[in-house]
């Protein structure tokens, strides 16, 4: 599985980019159809400490499924997306299953 990871405005870390590597291919465990993943890293405008948002646009055949979430850091907010898209990679296996 091919993980692309853009940080817009900011340099992403070494450390950053292994953990979302990691996070991101326990979905591939999930489901075998998972060609890549799209990841962006973005810094909110915003003055509260919530600023950083994650992106995650997982590549299947057929449709695409997407996650945004937004945190204090960005490890918690690509936990957070990644923990959606587990729900919708196994919504999206029972719905080829026919359950």
């Amino acid at each position: 599985m091919e993980v692309t990871i853009s940080s817009i405005h900011f340099k992403a870390d070494v450390k950053l980019e292994d953990f979302i590597r990691e996070k991101t291919a326990k979905l591939a465990n999930l489901f075998d159809g998972v060609i890549g993943c799209d990841v962006t890293l973005k810094l909110d405008a915003a003055t509260n400490n919530e600023n950083k948002i994650a992106e995650i646009r997982v590549v299947i055949p057929g449709n695409d499924l997407f996650a945004k979430k937004q945190a204090k850091t960005f490890e918690e907010a690509v936990d957070n997306s990644v923990d959606a898209l587990k729900r919708q990679v196994k919504k999206y296996k029972q719905k080829l299953r026919g359950l």
